[in-house]
């Protein structure tokens, strides 16, 4: 027989609600050290400009769309059905990829509907139409996938780089992904963003060397074209690749003039890593960075450029490790960087998700999805597009274009542009990853439109 000992106290056992109000009140005080720290720091909190406000209220007004596609029917056999039993129904991403599907024609309309600079006494001049055929001021679709823009404050025009895709897509292997020969990097100048004209191809594929990196058989994606100013030149980054993906290297170029053509000098793996997605950032002070996709796509590596901008400096980070981003497009405002990247699911599209630091070299935290209005699908597959860079418009600060790229595997020419108007401000909807505090970054919203345009006299704003 147990007996009690009557001097013994009873333990007071600590009740679930206290313990959780004690880990709020924990996490409420980090909160509060790590605002006191931005204020020491002199991090400012962004700024927002009522008259912008009213300016670009309608480009940041949320537009649902409603998706009206017919249920694919199943192209088996009913006899091998019984005998086997039914399959997965492909998902809308399937038959977005299937040329022969109605959601394939949806997302890819034909000409008939192509944005037209040369048309005149219409409605639709100045206006972006996201996924539609836009045409050069030859009257030729624009051929610059993957590409970015540079704004050349010497002739105070546009310059839009990109891949030219314009020739038959085919498999290399069974296994391999769908490719186009390289042709070149294309370029186009504006003034006003949405009529552009061709300027030709800058940098020309290889016609007959094998050994060339720009061969024909190989891979050139995502050209990025930035201006030193110490050297006065025009410095292309890109990726450069064989048919199997196993170079995974970045290509150097570079021009005296922004309409070419551009020489090319070499090709590398930076601090010897893989690099595959890749962009280049040039900095308020002139300093610039290398961003590319590593180690199989599983992290992203970040590293300053040498002063002439024509090799990487011995410093690099690894960021959003085991995340496997790609796709990554650099932008700025008020001191803070922010990223957009893609996730890695090949030519399929996927969500995009917005990312903040207050450096370059990180740390970097993830804000969340970016995506707003469309509908569910839109949001969680990027308006079916992928990202490929970001453009701020002066005179409107805090209002940036996102620039993306809706692929079609089945025929790359016919790839189309997702222009979409991207805005800072809000609140972000994910906590920070490296911390247990609430994101101090403001949102980054992109905002989906059927049909858009920049205010009346942007660039004097």
């Amino acid at each position: 027989m147990r007996f009690r000992n009557k001097h013994l106290r009873p333990v007071k056992r600590c009740r679930p609600s206290l313990l959780i109000w004690s880990i709020i009140g924990i996490v409420l005080l980090f909160h509060l050290y790590t605002l006191n720290q931005m204020q020491s720091n002199q991090i400012q909190p962004p700024i927002y400009y009522s008259d912008q406000n009213s300016i670009t209220k309608e480009l940041e007004t949320v537009e649902e769309e409603a998706l009206h596609v017919t249920t694919a029917r199943s192209r088996r056999n009913p006899r091998a059905v019984r005998r086997k039993g039914s399959q997965k129904p492909p998902t809308i991403i399937d038959e977005f990829l299937d040329k022969s599907t109605e959601v394939h024609e949806l997302f890819f309309p034909d000409m008939t509907r192509a944005i037209n600079p040369l048309a005149e006494g219409n409605d639709s001049t100045g206006y972006f139409y996201p996924g539609q055929i836009w045409l050069d001021t030859d009257g030729k679709p624009i051929q610059a996938h993957g590409g970015g823009i540079l704004y050349d404050e010497g002739t105070r025009m546009y310059y839009w780089y990109g891949e030219n895709k314009d020739g038959p897509t085919y498999l290399a292997h069974q296994n391999a992904a769908a490719r186009v020969d390289v042709i070149g990097v294309s370029c186009y100048s504006s003034k006003d963003l949405w009529s552009w004209r061709n300027e030709g191809i800058v940098l020309r594929g290889e016609e007959k060397d094998e050994t060339h990196d720009l061969h024909k058989s190989n891979v050139l994606e995502r050209p990025k074209v930035i201006y030193n100013d110490i050297t006065k030149t025009y410095v292309m980054w890109m990726h450069i690749d064989n048919a199997n993906y196993s170079k995974a290297s970045v290509g150097v170029a570079t021009s005296q003039n922004p309409t070419g053509p551009f020489q090319y000098l070499y090709s590398m793996q930076p601090h010897g890593c893989e690099s595959r997605d890749m962009t280049i950032f040039k900095d308020d002070n002139g300093k610039a960075y290398l961003i590319y996709s590593s180690e199989d796509n599983t992290e992203l590596h970040v590293s300053p450029f040498t002063d002439d901008y024509l090799n990487t400096s011995n410093e690099f980070r690894r960021i959003f490790v085991r995340r496997h981003r790609e796709a990554p497009a650099l932008f700025k405002f008020q001191g803070i960087y922010y990223m957009i990247t893609s996730g890695c699911t090949g030519w399929a599209p996927n969500s995009a998700l917005a990312h903040a630091a207050e450096s370059m070299m990180g740390p970097w935290e993830t804000l969340g999805n970016p995506c707003m209005g469309g509908n569910v699908i839109f949001r969680h597959t990027t308006y079916f597009s992928q990202s490929t860079f970001v453009l701020p418009l002066p005179g409107l600060p805090g209002l940036f274009i996102f620039m993306a790229d809706r692929w079609n595997p089945a025929n790359l020419r016919e790839s189309r542009y997702v222009w979409l108007p991207l805005a800072i401000g809000g609140v972000s909807d994910e906590t920070l990853e490296y911390s247990f505090g609430f994101p101090l970054w403001p949102r980054v919203s992109i905002y989906w439109h059927k049909r858009w345009r920049l205010p009346d006299g942007w660039r004097d704003l």
